[in-house]
């Protein structure tokens, strides 16, 4: 889908798409025995209203809460695994009260405030959307911060209602435009749902429908594009795609391979589950799908964690540190695979790679333009010294010799702090870099690394364009010009010269989901939410995330950094019979030891006594470095070795 249709979608007012959704259903009668209306009456809340849309989540907790009974919505090893305790915890539940969010809507206020209004009535139907199309419905638009502090529909976040009223017509429509049910239908993945309690305390008629299994109910709020203005405040007529991450999922080889957005983001638990309390005749369902929505953010959870009372949450932290946990895993077990490779050391210089392979379904890193990660390499002598470093971060957490206004894409690092840093840069009408998102008019940097199958000629590319210096990298997304890879290899040429003995290498990547840069622009200015949210963001620990790492111990150099050394030590190779021979002129040999490739010790060789010494190797073909020490002299040389 292109983003000429997009425009056309984005020009639908909300009340045709409310006219467009299912009407006119009257809910079947149905019928309970003694008890069960005892239980019903027991956990009853006020059914929906007259010109009401939605409840809050507070009104399914009851049956898909915590059970004190401990009768259902647990797993086969006793573990409670309940919808409304694991969604408490997330960054869904909280979005409306998010403070970044909030701190960063008035930060766009006070840039333009004639566009107050609209403002948050855009933000507020992704972050609020029960309270925001509440209003909406009933006449009363548009959606301020102002009525959402006093709204439980829009306090209440992505609740419940917010995803499970969305009706069949996700995927058509973005930007906050959802396309909701209007009609008391609550959605979900599976067949032949036991209707009677919802229907009747509720108001709810629960419904069958695929579309709840599918990455399109995400699509509404997981796509954005936003009007551009320049600097006066005037629009341009222009537009700018903030995040896209519906659509890159759509430019990547997982819709074909069925694996959807709620596969990584709810996975499935292992055992069939009965997910209503107090009904354990009830089918136990599967696949089940539970409700974590681990993302990246670990460091948003972390701080609303830590800022609950401030922020008027009562969720217990143990609900968080479930949800902490998962987005740990997340980002370590499914976000990345990482590989350092050591190509080859020569007089002067290490040549090193280091991969890293997306293993998500979008690009790494995806959604809010502030995500980015960092690859970090650094080497070191066999004392501790630092011989090279990139990626490095200082006491702020900010990249040491990062470039301003920003870093540009690297495909080979050959300087110390020169760094490669996966991210989005969005540009003002005059190329200045901006973290105003409504400024935001041109696209100065995305490398994010696309996801496997991802192309450039895909159907939707134009609302997922990678920039032209990742582009004309031969090792992004691509194998001998052949696009999809879903790969980034970055070189590292690191200069040697004057090293001796054993280095260590280490590579690293750290994902940040609000690096200090970011917050910079918006810091300027003063406001209550702005205030709230730099105490907290100060306040909070702003250490980079590590996804990954991998290392190379105790590499061997060639000592060119003691020429005198070569030429007091010589290696001489019999290509005959495959035999070496170290020659010293004069001083006796001590020692010969053996590395592979890796820096891995295969043999040591203790001295004869003598200044020669003939051995051979038992290993197969391939690259090892021999180190050689005299009683006062040492040199290291590199070998092709050919059995």
């Amino acid at each position: 889908m292109k983003r000429k249709l997009f425009v056309v979608l984005l020009s639908l007012s909300a009340a045709f798409l409310v006219s467009a959704v299912k009407t006119g259903v009257t809910p079947a009668k149905t019928f309970h025995t003694a008890a069960e209306k005892e239980m019903l009456t027991r956990m009853a809340l006020t059914p929906i209203g007259p010109g009401d849309y939605f409840l809050t989540s507070a009104s399914c907790s009851g049956c898909h809460g915590f059970d004190t009974l401990n009768q259902s919505n647990i797993n086969e090893d006793g573990i409670d695994v309940n919808l409304f305790d694991r969604w408490q915890g997330s960054m869904m539940a909280n979005s409306a009260k998010d403070p970044l969010w909030r701190a960063k809507v008035s930060h766009e206020i006070m840039v333009n405030p004639a566009h107050a209004s609209a403002l948050q009535d855009k933000c507020t139907a992704c972050h609020a959307p029960m309270g925001h199309y509440n209003a909406f419905y009933k006449g009363n638009s548009p959606f301020l911060i102002s009525d959402l502090i006093n709204d439980s529909l829009g306090l209440d976040g992505v609740s419940c209602a917010g995803c499970h009223t969305i009706g069949p017509g996700a995927g058509s429509t973005f930007s906050g435009i959802i396309p909701y049910d209007t009609t008391r239908t609550i959605y979900g993945p599976f067949t032949n749902p036991f209707f009677g309690p919802m229907q009747l305390y509720e108001g709810y008629t629960p419904t069958y429908s695929p579309h709840m299994d599918q990455s399109a109910v995400c699509s509404a709020c997981h796509t954005l594009i936003t009007e551009s203005v320049d600097l006066s405040g005037n629009f341009t007529g222009g537009e700018f795609i903030e995040q896209a991450t519906y659509h890159e999922y759509l430019n990547s080889s997982y819709p074909a391979a069925n694996i959807k957005c709620q596969t990584c983001h709810m996975p499935h638990e292992a055992d069939p589950i009965v997910i209503a309390n107090g009904f354990m005749n009830l089918q136990p369902r599967f696949p089940f799908n539970q409700h974590y929505f681990a993302g990246a953010n670990h460091f948003m959870v972390e701080l609303i964690k830590n800022n609950k009372t401030a922020l008027g949450i009562s969720t217990h932290d143990a609900n968080f540190d479930s949800t902490l946990a998962a987005t740990s895993r997340m980002l370590r077990e499914n976000s990345v695979s990482f590989q350092l490779i050591s190509d080859s050391i020569t007089a002067d210089t290490g040549y090193f790679r280091v991969k890293v392979l997306n293993k998500a379904g979008h690009k790494f890193p995806s959604g809010y333009p502030s995500r980015r990660a960092v690859l970090q390499l650094l080497m070191t002598d066999a004392t501790g010294d630092t011989v090279f470093q990139s990626g490095i971060f200082d006491a702020q957490y900010r990249v040491v010799g990062e470039t301003v206004p920003f870093e540009p894409h690297h495909r080979v690092i050959n300087q110390n702090n020169e760094s490669q840093i996966y991210e989005m840069v969005m540009g003002d009408v005059n190329s200045q870099i901006t973290t105003v998102l409504e400024r935001a008019a041109i696209l100065l940097k995305d490398n994010r690394i696309p996801p496997d199958g991802f192309t450039t000629t895909s159907a939707v590319y134009d609302t997922v364009t990678i920039t032209p210096d990742a582009l004309a990298d031969s090792d992004f997304n691509q194998l001998a010009g052949t696009e999809g890879t879903g790969s980034d290899f970055v070189g590292f040429h690191i200069p040697v010269t004057g090293v001796t003995g054993n280095v260590s290498v280490f590579a690293r990547l750290f994902y940040q989901s609000v690096p200090p840069k970011w917050t910079d622009e918006m810091f300027l200015m003063n406001s209550a939410p702005i205030d709230t949210f730099r105490n907290m963001f100060l306040a909070a620990d702003q250490t980079p995330f590590q996804v990954a790492e991998d290392s190379l111990m105790n590499l061997v150099l060639t000592g060119i950094g003691n020429p005198a050394a070569t030429e007091q030590i010589q290696l001489i190779q019999n290509n005959s019979d495959g035999s070496i021979t170290i020659i010293t002129s004069g001083e006796r040999i001590k020692r010969i030891t053996v590395y592979d490739i890796t820096g891995k010790r295969l043999l040591i060789i203790n001295g004869n006594g003598t200044n020669r010494n003939n051995f051979r190797l038992t290993e197969t073909t391939g690259i090892y470095f021999i180190s050689a020490e005299g009683d006062e002299t040492k040199a290291t040389f590199k070998l092709f070795y050919k059995q």
